[in-house]
């Protein structure tokens, strides 16, 4: 564990005001998106469908607020074998063994469809979220939603700062993707994610959704 973990300050709780603010903005913003970008949804719903077998949307368990599971949505950007082939490949190659330890991610990922790797890239993959959104599971700006399976590990990295991390609801964006992005350890986007909680203001949603909108024009370390 790195030495920056020592030096993480302690977040404060989002008053109620403040969080009754957040949500109104969520569901504007989220309600906005839903009804501009349906020509974008069904195009890429298209081409998701003819690339590749399976179906169009892919679906996965999510840690939320105060730890609760909620249904996360994204467009399938994996062939629907994409498990086996993950552990085949890591079985045989110990080199991206140690980059999956690292990252909990892979840069070239041979489970990618084509299609799926241009919307991974553009992070075109995530627009479903904004339903997440407006149904209240997610936030536009929060920490990201983590997997089930790596609540021991933050757990670990975080000690009696793992419920302050899921003090409030996972965004779709946040401070590490305009940080770095896949390009951070997991340990280090923990670490930012929790920052957040304790920097979290309207104005500060508001740089990061900024900063977000250009890494989308011209992607880099998306992955």
């Amino acid at each position: 564990m790195s030495d920056c973990t020592s030096e993480t300050t302690i977040p404060m709780p989002l008053e109620a005001p403040e969080l009754r603010g957040k949500r109104v903005f969520d569901i504007l913003f989220s309600l906005c998106a839903l009804i501009a970008g349906l020509p974008l949804f069904l195009l890429v719903a298209l081409l998701v469908k003819i690339s590749s077998k399976g179906p169009i949307l892919y679906c996965s368990k999510r840690l939320g607020q105060s730890g609760r599971l909620f249904r996360f949505w994204k467009f399938r950007s994996m062939y629907c074998d994409s498990d086996r082939r993950l552990r085949a490949l890591l079985r045989e190659n110990p080199q991206l063994q140690e980059e999956w330890n690292d990252f909990f991610k892979l840069k070239n990922d041979p489970r990618l469809t084509p299609v799926g790797k241009f919307l991974r890239k553009t992070s075109l993959d995530e627009l479903p979220q904004f339903w997440n959104v407006l149904i209240g599971d997610l936030s536009i700006v929060g920490p990201r939603p983590y997997l089930p399976r790596e609540a021991d590990t933050i757990r670990k990295i975080l000690g009696k700062d793992f419920d302050k991390l899921f003090s409030i609801r996972p965004g779709l964006t946040g401070i590490w993707q305009t940080s770095g992005r896949s390009f951070l350890p997991f340990e280090q986007r923990v670490l930012l994610d929790l920052s957040y909680v304790g920097e979290c203001s309207f104005l500060f949603d508001l740089r990061l959704i900024g900063k977000t909108i250009p890494m989308l024009l011209f992607p880099k370390g998306a992955f």
